[in-house]
């Protein structure tokens, strides 16, 4: 069947799939069927009902006398009556105490990640983990989004949790702490031509990520920022002929002076400690501009992509921080505010 509509419904593998589940947990639910039939019940709710009818539910129903007629009837009125997150709650509680006396099951074996890659070198996924696994990543994203807050602050909740992980990502990567791959320890890798990252246009495609994304030049000066340089010469069939030492942008007494300087982020309005920083060239050093400590400054990865995208930080003589919009207006902070 799953096969039959995925080639005359032109449905998708997972769609036909969950189409199939859901008709197969309707033939034993009679009253959710007819729910379902009249609109009472939709298939997002009947797809939430469908684990109830495995046969080893139904096995285990039959030998502890529950009579599945009555939970028909209930899981119909539920799902009629009460919100969705109800009746998730209650399939979930049913399906516990099926079982009360069974072995805890390893949570490990229920947690997956999928990771897509589209067109425009973008990513999308999904995750599923137990109870506990999720907790953590949650604790994990909640204390970085609560860190990050400012006032006046205009981000959704998911764009919020968006920066959050790929600030953890970002500060997991410069404590150097991962597993050695091959040799190396992970960073991010961007491969483009010289003539490219020295162009001071955006660049659409020209640089290849470790992982295959093509992305731009601009992108590739951002991350060379604060990285490190390696030149490679290709010949003409595309092989390399020598390999330059890598070397740091910024070097290590840089950055700590630079860190003794600004303390945090200098966004205004942001005050993310150190750690989270890179070190940004006011004057990108492939336009000319020198690696030295006035020409450097501290920028949280969410703000160090938002100066790159048209905003602008400047120190002041008296060594304060301002900051303008790409339209040229400042970022004021409301010293009253603060001050209460």
């Amino acid at each position: 069947m799953q096969s039959w509509l995925r080639g005359h419904a032109r449905l998708s593998p997972s769609a036909a799939h969950r189409l199939v589940v859901s008709g197969r947990a309707l033939e034993h639910l009679p009253a959710v069927a007819d729910a379902f039939a009249n609109g009472w019940v939709t298939a997002e709710q009947v797809a939430v009902i469908a684990p109830v009818t495995l046969d080893e539910h139904r096995a285990a129903a039959a030998g502890q006398g529950v009579d599945l007629a009555e939970v028909d009837a209930t899981l119909t009125e539920t799902a009629a009556t009460r919100p969705h997150s109800d009746l998730k709650q209650v399939v979930h509680h049913y399906l516990e105490r099926l079982d009360p006396d069974g072995p805890e099951p390893d949570p490990t074996e229920g947690r997956s990640l999928s990771i897509a890659r589209h067109a425009d070198g973008s990513v999308s996924g999904r995750f599923e983990l137990d109870p506990v696994g999720g907790e953590r990543i949650q604790a994990v994203l909640e204390s970085m989004v609560q860190a990050a807050r400012r006032a006046a602050d205009t981000r959704s909740r998911g764009q919020q949790l968006g920066d959050a992980f790929v600030q953890w990502a970002d500060n997991t990567l410069a404590a150097g702490g991962l597993p050695i791959l091959r040799t190396v320890k992970p960073h991010v890798i961007a491969l483009i031509p010289l003539a490219d990252l020295a162009d001071p246009q955006t660049g659409h495609c020209a640089a290849e990520t470790g992982f295959g994304a093509r992305v731009s030049a601009a992108r590739a000066r951002l991350l060379a920022c604060d990285g490190g340089i390696t030149r490679v010469v290709i010949g003409p069939e595309s092989q390399p002929l020598d390999m330059g030492r890598t070397h740091r942008v910024v070097p290590p007494h840089l950055r700590r002076a630079t860190e003794v300087r600004d303390r945090h982020c200098v966004f205004t309005g942001c005050d993310a400690p150190t750690y989270w920083c890179d070190v940004h060239h006011l004057l990108h050093w492939i336009d000319g501009g020198e690696t030295s400590l006035e020409n450097s400054a501290l920028l949280c990865e969410r703000h160090h992509t938002k100066v790159h995208h048209g905003f602008r930080i400047e120190r002041q003589p008296d060594g304060r921080w301002r900051t303008w919009r790409p339209d040229g207006t400042e970022i004021v902070l409301n010293t009253h505010l603060l001050a209460a």
